[in-house]
């Protein structure tokens, strides 16, 4: 979220545009090899888990950013119709120190 925020307040925002869309280009392409054509009619609640390196970055800073650019790809990719309240209806995150840093991600629909 860091960077992210200092891209935007470079070059009148181009930089933060440009690395929200190079993210969303890289997680597209996850979301293509995991989930192929799904596409999910519920609503859904999503489950992030981090592994980070270390400690050193704050627990929103690693969420934040990464919740907008992934739930906007999950559009994007027509897996979700919207990110709005009628179809994300929460997530939590948790949060683990790991030599092999990653991001798991579990998608649940939920009964309206």
């Amino acid at each position: 979220m860091n960077e992210f925020i200092q891209a935007n307040r470079s070059a009148h925002g181009i930089c933060a545009n440009s690395m929200k869309r190079n993210s969303q280009k890289e997680i597209s392409a996850y979301i293509k090899q995991q989930l192929k054509t799904l596409h999910i009619n519920k609503p859904v609640y999503i489950r992030y888990v981090y592994y980070e390196p270390n400690k050193k970055r704050d627990l929103d800073n690693i969420s934040g950013y990464f919740h907008k650019v992934f739930q906007d790809a999950l559009v994007h990719n027509n897996v979700i119709t919207d990110d709005g309240w009628n179809y994300v209806v929460g997530f939590s995150d948790n949060f683990h120190v790991s030599n092999k840093p990653r991001i798991e991600i579990t998608i649940e629909e939920v009964e309206q």
